[in-house]
């Protein structure tokens, strides 16, 4: 705890992940509604090159200005200790710096290098208690393939797909087409397995387009997960808590785009958001129920927001993926979600870091020693 009596909060930011930018613009918004007579904050950049800044860096970094390398790299100290130390590294010496202890840390890093477990597993390391899933839901929530795996051995209903990887599609593209064109068939989805904000995905209407999107999806992952595409309508619920988590109002996503691809996110304003969706009470309970049992399988913990398809014509109800670390701007799903169910932004904000110490308290009963019985 920082000399004035405040909690120490770090906010990581940033991160070399192609959601970079939107994870700034989260941060911001955390950031300004921050109650500063119970924490003192600490910001923590991550530049686009994985470059650790704090003080004035990190500031830089929010507000889009030149950042100086320092060439920092950040590692656990001892767990008790809560802290990061940071070391520079010069010619033939090396000077160490540790950075102020932290209480909590709420994680704003979106993608890979930060929504992945990496960043988690750092501050398992640290003893340090942070915000969102712990390392194996972060993992498996970035991993669609590994995520679907989940869905489809807990019977949730997914959409048809296939998966592949870059080097057997390199070697041996013919037999890869023939199995899509097989299942799922077209139209379809060729998406990258480990990004997120809809990055590298292409919708294919025929064979003619399958080549291209899959190069490009590549470029973007070793992994492609091609999913079938079906006429549905894009539900999504915010789910809130650890052990016994509770699932928000739905909304509904019009894109103004064919699909809810990156520009029709992040750039083309004219996208829609319904909020609550118009469903019957019957398809509601349905799919949050569905939530809070897909948050469960995954063992998250404080905040998921969980997507679903909602199949036109027949009402079927396919759940697509969970979110670990949802854009968290005071405009996103995640948190509009919860002001309609009674949960306000700044609220919101202290619940989720209320659930991090909750969570940490949890885990720290487990004893690390272990003494045998004597026989």
């Amino acid at each position: 705890m920082a000399k004035t009596g405040k909690k120490r909060l770090g906010i990581i930011f940033g991160g070399r992940s192609t959601e970079h930018e939107v994870s700034i613009v989260s941060a911001k918004s955390i950031l300004g509604v921050i109650d500063t007579s119970v924490y003192e904050v600490e910001l923590i950049g991550i530049t686009r090159q994985g470059e650790w800044v704090t003080g004035t860096g990190a500031k830089n970094l929010l507000e889009g200005k030149q950042v100086t390398p320092n060439e920092h790299i950040y590692i656990p100290t001892a767990p008790m200790d809560g802290r990061l130390a940071s070391i520079k590294c010069q010619k033939d010496t090396s000077a160490a710096k540790l950075l102020g202890k932290l209480d909590v840390v709420f994680p704003v890093l979106h993608g890979p290098y930060g929504e992945d477990g990496t960043i988690q597993g750092l501050l398992e390391m640290a003893g340090i208690p942070y915000v969102g899933a712990g390392v194996a839901a972060s993992a498996v929530g970035m991993d669609k393939i590994l995520m679907k795996d989940i869905f489809n051995a807990n019977d949730f209903p997914t959409v048809e797909s296939v998966y592949f990887t870059r080097k057997s599609w390199q070697a041996d593209r013919k037999t890869v087409i023939e199995v899509v064109q097989l299942r799922p068939g077209y139209p379809c989805f060729v998406k990258p397995c480990n990004t997120g904000s809809s990055v590298g995905i292409t919708k294919v209407h025929a064979q003619d387009e399958l080549e291209d999107a899959v190069e490009y999806a590549t470029e973007f992952d070793r992994k492609i997960l091609v999913e079938k595409g079906i006429d549905a309508r894009e539900i999504e619920c915010s789910v809130l808590g650890n052990d016994n988590p509770e699932a928000s109002v739905l909304g509904e996503i019009i894109p103004s785009r064919e699909f809810y691809d990156y520009n029709a996110k992040y750039i083309d304003e004219s996208s829609k958001l319904i909020i609550p969706a118009k469903l019957p009470k019957k398809t509601v309970k349905e799919i949050q129920e569905l939530a809070v049992h897909a948050f469960k399988a995954l063992d998250c913990a404080g905040m998921a927001r969980v997507d679903f398809f909602l199949e036109r014509g027949t009402d079927y109800i396919y759940i697509n993926e969970v979110n670990t670390i949802p854009g968290f701007t005071s405009i996103s799903m995640y948190p509009k979600l919860w002001e309609a169910s009674g949960i306000p932004y700044p609220k919101l904000v202290k619940k989720l870091i209320d659930l991090a110490f909750e969570r940490f308290e949890d885990k720290a009963r487990c004893k690390t020693t272990y003494t045998p019985p004597v026989k």
